[in-house]
């Protein structure tokens, strides 16, 4: 199995999807993408997930963000599980009251059909434990943040039994948008608003012309001025 990782480049591959087929690279474009896989339809953890994502979606477009889905089903049985997932999506929001989703939304996102699971092994996603029924190899829960220049930028991997947290793929996205404008980085437990530390790189001279807004430098031990905080857009 390929050692796809953070910085590759995702590969060109050709896909057959719930809107037809396209090639990886010219979905991606110039936009950030989210592409996710996924153990099977009509299954549980996952019926939830790509509800969430669903009713997410205005959350990734307001931040100019694709989403590209992927489970190793055929397209018909995909077009069948949206049906369940979209009904969920409803459920939901009956019993959390989640303000972020929207209640009752549509899956506008595209499914990558992948039944012979070459695409999984191409992408990294195969849960090296996991089998079907038949005794195939399943996609692992997996999540890549592909940036604009077709590279990974985040990898989230999840086993069968826990399902992921939209929220902070959420987080994590912003502060990836916020470090690819900004020579910054985002501390521990970070969240929009929350102030963010200057890169080690930049000096102290260069500090005050990228943020005129102002900096404060935390008073250690060491006396070294490393841990810089300001707040960026």
């Amino acid at each position: 199995m390929p050692g796809l990782t953070l910085g590759d480049t995702v590969p060109n591959l050709a896909v057959d999807t719930t809107h037809g087929k396209m090639k990886l690279h010219d979905f991606i474009g110039d936009a950030w993408t989210i592409l996710f896989s996924h153990p099977g339809d009509f299954t549980p953890v996952c019926t939830t997930e790509l509800g969430k994502m669903a009713a997410y979606a205005p959350e990734f477009e307001r931040r100019g963000v694709k989403l590209l889905g992927l489970s190793c089903d055929d397209i018909e049985s995909h077009k069948a599980w949206i049906k369940d997932i979209e009904a969920f999506t409803v459920l939901s929001n009956l019993v959390h009251c989640d303000r972020r989703s929207k209640p009752g939304a549509k899956v506008t996102y595209q499914i990558i059909a992948d039944p012979n699971r070459e695409i999984i092994r191409e992408l990294n996603m195969v849960d090296a434990d996991e089998k079907d029924a038949s005794g195939k190899e399943v996609p692992s829960r997996a999540l890549h943040i592909v940036g604009p220049d077709k590279k990974i930028k985040l990898s989230f991997l999840y086993p069968a039994s826990t399902g992921r947290n939209m929220d902070e793929v959420v987080r994590v996205l912003e502060s990836l948008q916020r470090a690819a404008k900004h020579k910054i980085a985002t501390p521990c437990n970070w969240k929009p608003g929350d102030p963010v530390v200057i890169s080690p790189s930049v000096s102290n001279e260069q500090a005050k012309e990228m943020f005129p807004q102002g900096f404060k430098t935390a008073d250690l031990p060491s006396k070294k001025d490393y841990l810089r905080f300001t707040h960026v857009d």
